[in-house]
């Protein structure tokens, strides 16, 4: 840190920045006193320092209450953030006094948390209780750029759906895709079929920025076709009940759809496209520099999938 930037960060003082953020958000200094338990002479009296130590104006103030300046509006967005962070740090720090010896923050894509995590997430926290694990589900790009900003200390996803990153990755699983369709659908006795011949028909997708419709979006284009998006849903669940009552057909994880059978009437159809088979990585910025509960867990999850492996071709 800067001189100049830690001289600035002593200089704010947070009991200030909670008195702003109550200020802004009740629109009163009087009502913000209030609700605080403090003199509204010197709630007045820090945010006039406040704006001394920033030199700009923060509030427009009347005899109504109070408006933020646009230099406000930008201090309030940052004043959450930093109390936001705050709070999470201090609920963090007390589960290790109540007796979590480690937490590894985990981000993953949809297809691994419906396939694989719950059990092997399930059986290392059995075998290591006193490790907190924190599991977000995000798109594939979303998980790497997290990684890569240190936001999560390991990711789950396809890799192939964003180039050009420098992360180290470890093999985990591998999924297939293949088409959901009603069951009384022309393609549902099919055996196999190719992506393209699914284009004559509407189809239910995923996010637009999902690893899955990134693929069937190229895959068209490269046959010089278009899909015929009807609709987007955020889940597989939604999306096996918009394809049961008619909507269309989708792509989903063939394994997914297995644990969801009975989410509709219907049947999977086995694609013959090569991006059909993806890999599933573990991705750090560099695995040996990991804290010691998060290298327990990569190898807790790598062993999982190859006994997993082996239990799926049995």
């Amino acid at each position: 840190m800067r001189t100049t930037e830690r001289s600035f960060a002593r200089r704010i003082d947070l009991t200030s920045l909670q008195l702003f953020v109550a200020v802004c958000e009740l629109g009163s200094i009087g009502r913000a006193a209030e609700r605080e338990f403090i003199a509204a002479s010197a709630v007045s009296k820090r945010l006039s320092d406040l704006e001394a130590t920033l030199e700009t104006p923060l509030l427009y103030r009347h005899t109504r209450g109070v408006k933020l300046t646009p230099a406000g509006e930008s201090l309030l967005h940052h004043a959450r953030s930093v109390l936001f962070s705050l709070e999470k740090m201090q609920a963090e720090l007390s589960e290790y006094a109540e007796g979590v010896r480690g937490h590894v923050r985990i981000h993953a894509n949809i297809s691994a948390i419906v396939q694989f995590l719950p059990e092997d997430l399930g059986a290392f926290s059995q075998a290591h209780p006193q490790v907190k694990i924190d599991l977000e589900e995000h798109l594939s790009t979303e998980v790497l750029r997290a990684v890569q900003e240190g936001a999560a200390d390991l990711g789950i996803c396809n890799v192939s759906a964003a180039a050009g990153h420098e992360l180290q990755t470890l093999p985990y699983r591998r999924d297939e895709l293949v088409l959901i369709v009603p069951r009384g659908h022309v393609m549902a006795k099919r055996k196999a079929v190719a992506f393209e011949d699914t284009l004559d028909f509407d189809h239910v997708g995923l996010h637009s920025n999902s690893s899955i419709h990134l693929a069937m979006r190229e895959a068209a284009a490269a046959a010089g076709r278009t899909i015929r998006l009807r609709i987007h849903v955020t889940g597989l669940d939604a999306m096996c009940r918009m394809i049961h009552n008619g909507l269309g057909v989708g792509v989903m994880p063939q394994r997914a759809f297995t644990l969801m059978h009975g989410v509709g009437d219907l049947e999977c159809v086995r694609l013959t496209d090569a991006w059909a088979m993806r890999d599933i990585r573990l991705v750090a910025r560099d695995f040996s520099t990991l804290p010691l509960t998060a290298r327990l867990l990569v190898d807790h999850l790598r062993t999982r999938a190859e006994t997993g492996a082996v239990e799926l071709a049995a």
